[in-house]
């Protein structure tokens, strides 16, 4: 609900827009035609203030700088509200300033990337230009220098915030008390991030509902503006909250989407480390906010999910061009591991990142030298290495047709369960695949292939797969064995 002594500002806003507001907790917004007008609502919720006209003017300057760079040109400018001769508001004007508004480009409400999940259009494609979206953005950011101090400063908050929600009692001290032996644990993971400068000045409400399409891409927008500790974290954390959104809305593979999208762009293997807690209190912060009912419930169910242990695993996914290994490594990765499945490190991707390119962009044959091949498959051996080891299930994607490049990626499972797959397929289909395939990471030719079926890869001790038909059966038989029954 508008203030009451608000609401002739609203009156105004409503008249120049011809639309009733959306609302939220902290905030009006008015859609017209050729602009959107924000009034920040003059309420104090504890963990901000927005009564004064002093500090709603500040925040809505703090807003429009944020979103400018991370959504240029959706922002427009802040505007006073004055009065008219006659006592009315309006916008505008050289009188003295009761309000301020912030002035936005509309954007269609189906354009939200909340309501194109609801109508089930979040594809591959859009899922991976958001995760290029927010890659780009944390990219865009300067290290703070600092910690990220959100988990601590916010379990106990979220506690008591739980507790008053009316979520069940022993649920939530039983999370509380997970949670803080999950952030004991990943200390060490957490002072290395912050120190090798993951710790930025994010956007820090980064879900589906704050993300939106706009010129043709997706953009995040409504960064967080009111607290500068609790925007101030690692990117992983960042991140998480468009994960925990996704995995609740669509499920795991949809999270699994981004997130590995995500990290083929910025190669931060490290972040899949400290996920669980991450995720949780994501879920745990929208459970108290969604209340005690089915919502709520439903929130706090996934933020102990988040925390259920999972052991780390690594398989590698071997084979000619064509044989169909990345698609395989997509298919198993949601259900692999802890949430939201395993990290699918592909050498491809290692390799377009590393020359700087998007993954779909083709690169000269100089990109594929042996020494730029071993970098390769040494940074891929590193970073599936440094996943496992941080608890996560990780998928190795490469061609691995080199005895060494297959025992380097079974050493980077630093004693946790390995399994190599290999798929095989006549040569003629594998031949077709290839002179198929538009818009991959993979750069290989018909004349990529031939050449290397013409080499002997070694003895091969890793699970051959039939991959002329679908390899996904057999290889989820493997992964995940039935129990013996009697």
């Amino acid at each position: 609900m508008i203030p009451a002594a608000q609401r002739p500002v609203a009156a105004l806003l409503r008249r120049l827009t011809g639309a009733a507001p959306i609302e939220t907790r902290t905030a009006a917004v008015f859609v017209g035609p050729d602009a959107a007008f924000k009034l920040k609502k003059a309420v104090d919720l504890g963990f901000l203030d927005f009564t004064a006209p002093a500090d709603r003017e500040r925040f809505a300057r703090r807003e429009l700088a944020l979103n400018a760079r991370f959504a240029p040109g959706l922002y427009r400018d802040v505007v006073p509200v004055t009065r008219a001769p006659d006592g009315e508001p309006r916008l505008g004007g050289d009188g003295e300033a009761t309000d301020w508004v912030l002035r936005m480009a509309p954007v269609p409400a189906a354009d939200f990337l909340d309501a194109v999940a609801a109508r089930g259009g979040l594809t591959p494609d859009l899922l991976d230009e958001a995760a290029d979206a927010v890659a780009a953005m944390h990219a865009a950011l300067a290290p703070s220098g600092g910690v990220d101090t959100a988990l601590a400063a916010a379990l106990e908050g979220n506690r008591r915030a739980a507790l008053a929600a009316g979520l069940p009692a022993g649920r939530v001290e039983a999370w509380v008390a997970a949670m803080r032996a999950a952030m004991d644990e990943r200390a060490p993971t957490l002072a290395a991030r912050a120190a090798a400068g993951r710790v930025r000045r994010c956007h820090g409400d980064l879900h589906l509902k704050n993300l939106c399409l706009w010129r043709g891409r997706v953009m995040p927008f409504d960064a967080l503006e009111f607290d500068e500790a609790l925007a101030t974290i690692d990117t992983g954390y960042d991140l998480s909250f468009l994960l925990m959104d996704l995995w609740h809305r669509l499920g795991r593979a949809a999270a699994n989407r981004v997130l590995n999208r995500y990290v083929a762009r910025t190669g931060d293997a490290g972040l899949a480390g400290a996920l669980p807690p991450w995720l949780s209190l994501r879920a745990a912060i929208r459970a108290h906010a969604e209340g005690g009912g089915v919502a709520g419930l439903e929130y706090l169910a996934l933020a102990e999910a988040a925390l259920r242990p999972s052991a780390p695993r690594l398989v590698a996914v071997g084979g000619l061009p064509g044989t169909g290994k990345t698609r395989l490594a997509r298919a198993l990765a949601p259900d692999l591991g802890a949430a939201p499945g395993a990290l699918v490190l592909r050498s491809d991707e290692i390799r377009k990142r590393r020359h700087g390119v998007p993954p779909e962009q083709r690169l000269p044959a100089s990109a594929y030298a042996p020494a730029e091949n071993a970098a390769v498959f040494a940074e891929l051996a590193a970073l599936a290495g440094e996943a496992v080891r941080g608890g996560h299930a990780v998928i190795a994607d490469a061609a691995f047709l080199r005895p060494e490049e297959r025992a380097a990626i079974e050493a980077a499972a630093s004693g946790a369960p390995f399994r190599g797959l290999w798929l095989r397929a006549p040569l003629d289909v594998l031949r077709a695949r290839v002179a198929a395939r538009t818009g991959d990471a993979s750069d290989a030719t018909v004349a990529v292939l031939e050449a290397a079926a013409a080499r002997d890869p070694g003895p091969l001790s890793w699970r051959a797969l039939d991959a002329a038909a679908d390899p996904l059966p057999a290889a989820r038989a493997l992964l995940h064995p039935a129990p013996n029954v009697p």
